[in-house]
């Protein structure tokens, strides 16, 4: 696959859904999506996230959370 400017993407989207299979799972044409926040702890961070991974969730940041702690923001399409 080629790479595509923005504009590309969006028009060939709109011209033909049916080559971005995420496309094909949307409802009026925007994709919808649900969203986690997950505690991470420091000795077994990759573990927690490679099981939200096999779960079908996608980390989209980490951030510090208000106790100092690490805090994954998971996404993932709905059903």
């Amino acid at each position: 696959m080629k790479p595509y400017t923005n504009l590309t993407l969006l028009t060939q989207r709109a011209t033909n859904p049916e080559s971005f299979p995420r496309a094909r799972a949307t409802l009026g044409g925007m994709t919808k999506w649900e969203y986690s926040t997950v505690p991470l702890i420091d000795h077994v961070t990759k573990q927690i996230l490679d099981q939200w991974g096999d779960d079908g969730w996608e980390l989209v940041q980490v951030v510090t959370g208000p106790t100092g702690g690490l805090v994954a923001y998971m996404k993932r399409e709905k059903a």
